[in-house]
C-alpha cells in the first residue's frame, strides 16, 4: 500500500509542471498573433472642409439712411449765430476744440483771432482757417470742422407758446407747431410763412405747407386764418 501511495504521488506531481508548461506556451502563442493581428490606432483628424473653412467676413457698419441726409445738410449748411462747431487740427491739440458763432456772425480762434464764420459752411471754414494758419503758423495743416449744435428756430404767431426752439434735423413746420404747444383756434393750418436768411444776408420770406423742412434758424409764422 505505501508503494502504491508513493507512485501515484509521483505521477501527480510529474503531471502538473507539464500542464503548466502547456498553459505557458498557449498563453504566449496568443499574445503573438494578438499583437499581429492588431491594428495600429490613427489620430482624429479634423474633416477637410472644417478645417479649410473661413471664418465669415463681418460687413462693415454703414451709415443709416437719417445719417446720410444729415451729412448732406451738413455740407451745404451755413453756419450763423448761435452755432456751434468743433475744430479738429490734426497733431495739435493745443487748436482742438468747440467754438461758437457769436450774435455778429463772428467766431474767435487761437492765433487767428476774430473770424467771419457765419455764412460759411463748414468745409468753407476749413478753408477759411487752413489759409490763415497757414503758412505762419502751420506747414500743411489738416483741419476738419464739424457743426456740434444748430442755433435756434423762432415760431410766432397763432400757436400756444410762441418763441425760439432747438433745431433738430429734419424738423417740418408741423413738428415746430407741435413744439410751440399746438395751434391756437384762430390758427391757419395749411399755409405758414417762412422766413429765411439766404447766402448774402438777405432775408427771404417763402410760403410753405405744413410738411415743408425747416432750418435752423428760420422764423416761422402761423398766421390767422379769415373765417
Amino acid at each position: 500500500m505505501q508503494i502504491r501511495h508513493i507512485l501515484r504521488t509521483v505521477k501527480v506531481s510529474a503531471i502538473v509542471p507539464a500542464i503548466l508548461a502547456v498553459a505557458l506556451l498557449s498563453t504566449q502563442a496568443m499574445a503573438q498573433n494578438a499583437s499581429q493581428g492588431a491594428v495600429p490606432q490613427q489620430p482624429l483628424q479634423r474633416p477637410a472642409a472644417e478645417s479649410n473653412a473661413a471664418a465669415p467676413a463681418q460687413a462693415a457698419p454703414g451709415r443709416s439712411a437719417g445719417q446720410t441726409a444729415a451729412l448732406k445738410a451738413d455740407d451745404s449748411y451755413r453756419l450763423g449765430s448761435g452755432d456751434r462747431v468743433r475744430i479738429t487740427v490734426f497733431g495739435q491739440p493745443e487748436l482742438t476744440g468747440e467754438y461758437a458763432v457769436d450774435g455778429s456772425g463772428q467766431m474767435s480762434y487761437p492765433l487767428v483771432g476774430q473770424i467771419g464764420a457765419g455764412g460759411m459752411t463748414a468745409h468753407e471754414l476749413e478753408k477759411a482757417l487752413i489759409g490763415k494758419l497757414s503758412p505762419n503758423y502751420l506747414k500743411n495743416p489738416s483741419i476738419s470742422v464739424e457743426v456740434l449744435t444748430y442755433r435756434p428756430f423762432y415760431i410766432v404767431g397763432e400757436v400756444r407758446t410762441p418763441g425760439s426752439y432747438p433745431f433738430v434735423s429734419g424738423m417740418t413746420v408741423l413738428n415746430a407747431v407741435a413744439l410751440a404747444g399746438g395751434f391756437t383756434y384762430r390758427a391757419r393750418e395749411t399755409s405758414f410763412y417762412v422766413t429765411r436768411t439766404g447766402e448774402n444776408g438777405a432775408k427771404n420770406k417763402i410760403t410753405a405747407g405744413a410738411e415743408a423742412t425747416i432750418l435752423p434758424g428760420d422764423i416761422i409764422t402761423v398766421r390767422e386764418r379769415y373765417f
